[in-house]
């Protein structure tokens, strides 16, 4: 049932994607024919890997966890590739195309998230959790309000970073395969679809492994082959640059200008990254806290890598793609002067790859930027059916009283529903400026998940009032000010001015959830709250030590 099952899926996404290219005409670029033929080998390579973990996935352990049996060096792998976005890959590029030295802002907040989680995150969370980091918040405190806390916190990051996915998939695969926008977007959910559906966390994972080996070797050998141009001479590359677009783009101040938006960001990305339910979850997938402390320093070490390739690769843009008539966008140029290229300036590395490998390089490219898509929204997805399975359905509705298999089949449901809505709203913001997106979703990480989550390892005074009415202050003040602020407010809204004059709120959102969660813990007397403080002692040994956590034995 199994296989027939899988030969009408791969037949009909392969449909999907042919009746896609007819419409090639419609579209700015011709096809890609390399592009097009390494996608048909990577998803076909995928679905297999989907359908020999579908075999190995017979409950609720393996599919949310891959069995516990992933190593530490695998799951850093895994984690490098569900971290390693196509807005990392192709916007921070493109951030540094554009604007020169401040993309490094962007790059160096991403990654100084990853020591904060090294030292202080993932052991504890390997210890006391089981699927989800709200089995963590919970773990002392009342189960219904944590849990329904944590899950719309994780279910709000999980949507509004898939929105953002699906848009960019689409924007990217439109350009680069010749298809129609919507086709695009239905065939990343397809896929994610089946992935999470069938193999659950172990076929994300070596997915998400895949996609990051492609990814750094791809991301390597452009950075080699601009460094080559310049004998491998950092102050050659930025030379040429500074005699193309000027010596403003070694200066700073031009993505971030004020202090405030500068702190500001720096926290969202910061404790953000600290507060993703997709990257916390793939903690529990190693057999023990040794293996989770493996997993992020190897994941910062590939991530860390990553990151300053993509500065080489947005400079080598700079002196190879601007002004360069091949990539250009000849009916704006007429329009408004200047050099705009083709699809915008996220398409930079993409048209670097061009530059330095030719239409064959520029296929594989093409395939690993889906690759990345692809690995990045079905780990989302697998995080947002926990949340609505495990914590909510299993834990809150149920009491726990249920089965394995049961909660997996609420699971999969889950995982059907969110890629439905993942398309639907895809399709529906395909107009719509997806910057404020990103950024409100790793705001409510910082202020609803990341806030709760620190201070129930950490602070024994913390109670479950506490928790819930300071964790939702963060959640409606990260929410709200976005709203108010520059992006939605005028941007979008159309209004003369904002209302909140700074587009990132997560200094102002994450204060406010601190102050809530301190001051309604530390104001609340009931018997509840003592015992609550009395069994953080417990906790915390276990915390530490992993004395009574699974995987204990190995430790």
């Amino acid at each position: 049932m199994l296989n027939r099952i899988f030969l009408f899926l791969i037949l009909g996404s392969i449909a999907v994607f042919a009746s896609g290219t007819i419409e090639g005409e419609i579209q700015k670029q011709a096809l890609n024919i390399p592009a097009i033929v390494m996608f048909v080998i990577f998803v076909g390579a995928t679905l297999g890997i989907t359908y020999w973990a579908a075999k190995r996935t017979k409950s609720a352990k393996d599919f949310y966890t891959a069995g516990g049996g992933i190593t530490g060096f695998q799951n850093g792998m895994a984690i490098a590739g569900d971290y390693m976005s196509a807005a990392s890959f192709l916007g921070i590029s493109g951030l540094v195309y554009l604007k020169g030295y401040d993309g490094l802002i962007y790059s160096i907040g991403f990654l100084v998230g990853w020591p904060l989680i090294l030292f202080i995150i993932a052991e504890p969370l390997r210890n006391l959790g089981k699927y989800t980091f709200a089995d963590v918040a919970s773990y002392r405190l009342r189960q219904t309000p944590i849990r329904t806390l944590a899950a719309f916190g994780s279910i709000a990051t999980v949507i509004l970073y898939l929105i953002a996915q699906m848009v960019g998939s689409g924007k990217l695969i439109q350009l680069l395969f010749g298809l129609q926008y919507e086709v695009a977007v239905i065939l990343v959910g397809v896929l994610m679809i089946l992935y999470v559906t069938f193999g659950g966390m172990l076929a994300t994972t070596w997915v998400q492994i895949i996609k990051a080996f492609l990814l750094l070797s791809g991301a390597t050998f452009m950075a080699i082959a601009v460094m080559a141009h310049y004998d491998f001479s950092f102050g050659a590359l930025f030379a040429h640059a500074t005699e193309l677009k000027g010596v403003e783009i070694m200066s700073p101040g031009g993505l971030v200008s004020d202090p405030v938006s500068a702190i500001s960001l720096a926290v969202a990305l910061m404790f953000g990254t600290a507060g993703l339910p997709h990257i916390l979850m793939r903690f529990f997938t190693v057999g023990n806290a040794k293996e989770a402390r493996k997993s992020v320093f190897f994941a910062t070490g590939f991530i860390g890598y990553f990151y300053i390739l993509t500065f080489i690769i947005g400079f080598g843009a700079i002196v190879m793609v601007y002004k360069n008539p091949e990539y250009l966008d000849l009916a704006k140029q007429a329009i408004s002067g200047g050099y705009p290229i083709l699809g915008g300036n996220n398409m930079a590395a993409i048209h670097l790859s061009h530059a330095v490998g030719g239409d064959f390089f520029l296929g594989f490219i093409s395939a690993v930027a889906f690759a990345t898509i692809l690995a990045v929204v079905s780990g989302l997805t697998l995080a947002g059916a926990s949340a609505i399975s495990h914590d909510l359905y299993a834990s809150v509705f149920k009491k726990g009283q249920v089965d394995g298999l049961k909660e997996m089949r609420v699971s999969k449901i889950a995982t059907v529903v969110l890629g439905i809505v993942a398309i639907i709203m895809g399709i529906a913001f395909e107009k719509q400026n997806i910057a404020f997106v990103v950024g409100l979703a790793f705001a409510i990480a910082a202020s609803a998940n990341f806030p709760v989550l620190l201070l129930s390892m950490y602070w024994k005074r913390l109670t479950t009032r506490g928790a819930v009415i300071g964790g939702s202050l963060g959640l409606a003040t990260a929410v709200l000010l976005v709203i108010l602020g520059p992006i939605v407010w005028v941007q979008i809204l159309g209004n003369a001015e904002a209302i909140f004059p700074y587009k990132y709120p997560a200094l102002f959102s994450v204060t406010v959830a601190f102050i809530g969660i301190w001051f309604f813990s530390v104001t609340d007397k009931s018997e509840s709250a003592k015992e609550e403080m009395e069994a953080f002692e417990a906790q915390y040994i276990r915390s530490q030590t992993g004395i009574g956590a699974e995987g204990a034995s190995e430790h």
